[in-house]
């Protein structure tokens, strides 16, 4: 059985792709604490900020590395910025140490990236060929991809994936989205003019095992269904899919940016991007529908 190392295991996408990937293959996965192993997963410790890690974690045919501070878990403070950046390049440049000390080359490296590599671009379609933006999201997405190539020599194929709004109901934008749905009502943000790019929990899981195990993946791949929606449309919707009727309310841009301060950007922004590389490379979305997403993801126990 071949063997999958996974560092950022625990969170939204780690956690439901070691669901996907156990039953086929040996998990390690790279924790900043020690763990009781399971069955098919062990656990190795590291340390991002010490550039250190457990060697043998390493012995391993694919690695998968999904690390980072969460980027709407704090108001971002230059200390937080600061945390968000280097949580994702030091987690790179810790496996590239290991890597190096080890002397071993896998098969493949997928890594994490996002789509606010892109910036707030309106409705201009977005492919992986796009220019990058000019503000703290792009910037932070820029050197995470940076780290991420320095993994290039130690594979045989590296994959990065831009990743959208992740929907899931144990986590992410969605449980945000829906707070307000016990009184009826669900906001959209600001002019509500603004695109959101998104993909369903199981699709991204299978994006990341589709560029691990094809032989013809590598390089760049943005990680979103084909077709986006406005923020207003795409709340509309996920009202209209939820059991009962809710009523589609704005939240003022004003009142964001002063709860928020710049992190606003994260609703706030437009990224109308298209996944032309995963289609070209034949990916079979699960959930290419919003309204079925929404439905499998609220109305399944």
């Amino acid at each position: 059985m071949e063997t999958i190392l996974i560092a950022g295991g625990t969170g939204l996408i780690g956690s439901k792709l070691i669901e996907l990937l156990r039953k086929d293959f040996q998990i390690k996965i790279l924790s900043r604490s020690p763990k009781q192993d399971s069955r098919n997963i062990t656990y190795h410790q590291w340390d991002v900020d010490k550039l250190q890690m457990d060697v043998k974690a390493l012995e391993c045919d694919y690695i998968i590395n999904l690390t980072g501070a969460g980027i709407a878990d704090s108001r971002w403070t230059n200390e937080r910025k600061k945390i968000l950046i280097d949580s994702r390049v030091n987690a790179n440049k810790t496996l590239m140490h290991g890597l190096m000390a080890s002397g071993k080359r896998v098969k493949s490296i997928v890594c994490a990236s996002a789509i606010g590599y892109y910036g707030d671009r309106g409705s201009v379609e977005l492919t992986e060929s796009s220019d990058a933006g000019k503000e703290f999201l792009s910037k932070c997405s820029l050197e995470w991809e940076a780290s991420s190539m320095l993994l290039a020599p130690y594979a045989e194929r590296l994959s990065i994936l831009r990743i959208g709004i992740v929907l899931a109901k144990e986590g992410g934008a969605l449980p945000k989205i829906l707070m307000t749905k016990n009184i009826g009502v669900l906001a959209y943000f600001g002019s509500g003019n603004q695109y959101y790019s998104w993909i369903h929990i199981n699709d991204i899981c299978k994006m990341f095992k589709e560029c691990l195990l094809n032989k013809q993946a590598s390089g760049i791949y943005n990680a979103v269904v084909p077709l986006p929606l406005t923020n207003k449309d795409f709340t509309k919707v996920i009202a209209k899919s939820l059991y009962n009727p809710h009523l589609v309310v704005p939240a003022p841009a004003f009142a964001l940016r002063l709860a928020m301060g710049e992190m606003a950007n994260v609703v706030l922004n437009s990224n109308r991007v298209i996944p032309t590389r995963m289609t070209e490379l034949g990916f079979e979305y699960e959930f290419e529908d919003l309204s079925k997403a929404i439905i499998d993801l609220t109305q399944k126990s």
